[in-house]
């Protein structure tokens, strides 16, 4: 049997919002990637497409790792799945470095067998009277997959989800949004210089992620203790996009403990076995 340190402890602050606090964040992404392939194999097995909402960024990028070597070394096949990311810089080209075209390509995509045609990012380069036309037709491919699965999130430190930021409403769909000052900031060891941080985004609004059948965020670090304190505690509100998840019927935050230490320490119960 594993020690509760190395599986994780829960508690649920509603009948729909469990926590799970690892010592590693490792852990966490490992146990993200295993209930991910799980999905896959279990639709495939139904001959039924697997329908992901991806995340960019540091936080899930162990996720990706875990994938991939199961892809090499335990066969895990992803012919049946389908894919939609939460958001792209706008403007941005695909081919830019900072671009998430980009990052999910050199950390994902290149390196499974994923059908290309069934990859979907929003675009950074579409014109600007054509963004609201894109936005629609970008929820109506995610209806006509059948919806998301499993949605992976992470929070921003203004407790955006995807880009949806302080003030977004949870009726929100995709579309153009401008990007909060903390944000931008966040995103300078990226871009070099804050100049060069775009100030818009395409983002997955807050109804299109709560319309995934499963919601899984994961926060790592210090830095993160705070929002996530905020998110399960704070009243639900606009003013922190992420506190709408709490109204979801299957979501759980996998944490890590310096991203859990502003909770106290009752509010994880009893270690699971």
């Amino acid at each position: 049997m594993q020690s509760p340190d190395a599986v994780g402890m829960t508690h649920r602050t509603s009948p729909s919002m469990p926590v799970v606090r690892f010592r590693e964040p490792a852990d966490a992404c490992k146990r993200v990637a295993a209930e991910i392939a799980s999905l896959i194999r279990q639709r495939a097995a139904e001959s039924r497409r697997c329908v992901l909402g991806l995340a960019t960024g540091s936080t899930p990028i162990r996720v990706y790792r875990e994938l991939i070597r199961m892809h090499r070394e335990e066969r895990l096949s992803f012919f049946n799945v389908v894919t939609f990311n939460l958001d792209e810089y706008y403007p941005i080209k695909p081919e830019s470095a900072q671009s998430y075209h980009r990052f999910m390509s050199e950390h994902f995509f290149n390196h499974i067998d994923i059908i290309r045609s069934n990859v979907h990012l929003p675009k950074g380069t579409v014109e600007l009277e054509n963004v609201s036309g894109y936005c629609r037709d970008y929820e109506e491919l995610i209806l006509r997959s059948g919806g998301i699965d499993l949605q992976l999130l992470g929070i921003g430190r203004t407790g955006h989800v995807g880009f949806n930021e302080p003030g977004a409403k949870r009726d929100s769909r995709t579309r153009l949004v401008r990007l909060d000052t903390v944000t931008r900031n966040d995103a300078v060891k990226d871009f070099g210089d804050l100049e060069r941080v775009p100030l818009l985004a395409i983002t997955m609004g807050v109804e299109t992620i709560l319309q995934a059948r499963r919601i899984r965020l994961l926060a790592f670090g210090e830095h993160k203790a705070r929002i996530v304190q905020q998110a399960i505690e704070n009243r639900i509100s606009s003013a922190l996009p992420a506190t709408f998840l709490r109204g979801h019927r299957d979501v759980q935050y996998l944490v890590d403990y310096d991203a859990a230490q502003c909770l106290p320490p009752s509010f994880f119960g009893t270690p699971l076995q």
